[in-house]
């Protein structure tokens, strides 16, 4: 028998967020284990508060237990890491190089990096519109909707992110803008992680849609992150704008085989719930393979298509917006939800965080492996 409790955030998303208590991740049992993986999979962000203590080595080994076959950090090793989209946001902890520091600010020392000044991510650097820069500290965006994955090689999509905040600036609330014509808003706490849930996605399809979803796989850019260096987002932060910017694909690293670029379901299943996910990465597709053998290879078509079946489950009402304290561990279903950095810090506002995640030991489990 296991002490741990969960308590759902929010009854009317139950399936988007849960708090745990009573939970000892130093003396972890099976049974306790099995608590934890049943609430990751029903509620697909858990909350374990105060937690400033855990070490980067302890937080690896508990998201590698999601996994157990898994080993390396969900990048891998970046090949051209300057032109990655990727680069500036992440630092890696010497002692641990599955773990990744991310936030914001000036730090002196920590975990054996020294004298680092950290980069949040701001929709200015990525999206093609920006808001205007003297309200940048009132309002914010969406930077980019995504899954925690390097979708190319043989890294798969890592199942379980582990997220610790270190250190949270004095909270403020901005007005988070979707700046596409709907009007939708929503208020969030400053520095807020922002998840949608790839269930509801799906769950709120046309039978049409959904039928479409089950027999299509979507095929990932090469390289992903340095093809999309040169491009913009749209101001969703769901996909990126076709304007034929992309890096060519004779100018990004060697594809050294075919097999390396990869092509996943559109829909993922949950193992505990067997639900489906419509669970795609807007900013990376590249053509849509249908169930018959053909292929979509325009590439605005298949962007059009992709964020017609996502921006549904985006709206206001069915965004989970965390409001993160000094010391919550954040564990999240990284093959049922997307999410997305949000906010703007001043120069003296300083973020601390711990990112952990392992690239798949599989590829995630679609319709045609549940058929078969």
């Amino acid at each position: 028998m296991s002490a741990i409790t969960v308590e759902p955030v929010n009854s009317l998303k139950a399936e988007l967020g849960a708090l745990l208590g009573n939970v000892d991740l130093d003396n972890l049992s099976d049974a306790d284990f099995d608590v934890i993986r049943n609430a990751l999979y029903n509620h697909n962000v858990i909350c374990i508060k105060n937690q400033g203590n855990l070490t980067p080595k302890a937080q690896a080994e508990l998201t590698r237990r999601f996994d157990p076959k898994a080993l390396s950090y969900g990048h891998g090793k970046t090949i051209d890491a300057k032109r990655s989209i990727l680069h500036p946001d992440l630092k890696t902890v010497p002692h641990q190089p599955e773990v990744q520091i991310i936030g914001n600010g000036f730090v002196a020392e920590y975990e054996g990096l020294k004298n680092i000044t950290l980069k949040h991510p701001h929709h200015r650097s990525f999206h093609k519109t920006v808001i205007p820069e003297d309200q940048d500290l009132d309002y914010t965006r969406f930077y980019r909707w995504h899954i925690d994955a390097a979708l190319y090689g043989k890294l798969y999509p890592p199942l379980v992110t582990s997220l610790l905040a270190v250190k949270v600036p004095a909270g403020r609330i901005q007005t988070l803008l979707y700046d596409d014509n709907s009007g939708d808003e929503l208020q969030v706490p400053l520095g807020t992680t922002a998840f949608a849930s790839g269930y509801t996605m799906f769950a709120r399809l046309s039978p049409e849609q959904k039928e479409f979803v089950l027999g299509s796989k979507i095929e990932y850019a090469p390289h992903p992150y340095v093809w999309i260096s040169t491009a913009k987002s749209r101001p969703d932060g769901l996909g990126i704008v076709s304007e034929d910017k992309e890096v060519s694909i004779d100018d990004l690293p060697e594809i050294e085989r075919e097999s390396d670029i990869q092509i996943l379901p559109m829909a993922w299943q949950n193992p505990v719930t067997g639900k489906f996910a419509l669970q795609i990465h807007p900013s990376v597709v590249r053509k849509i393979h249908l169930h018959d053998g053909r292929i979509i290879d325009d590439l605005k078509e298949v962007r059009d298509i992709v964020h017609g079946l996502q921006r549904p489950g985006i709206a206001p009402e069915l965004v989970y917006a965390f409001d993160w304290k000094e010391g919550d561990l954040v564990l999240f279903n990284n093959h049922g939800v997307i999410h997305s950095v949000v906010g703007a810090f001043g120069l003296d506002e300083v973020r601390l965080f711990r990112q952990c995640n392992l690239a798949g030991s599989h590829p995630p489990l679609g319709p045609s492996a549940v058929l078969a």
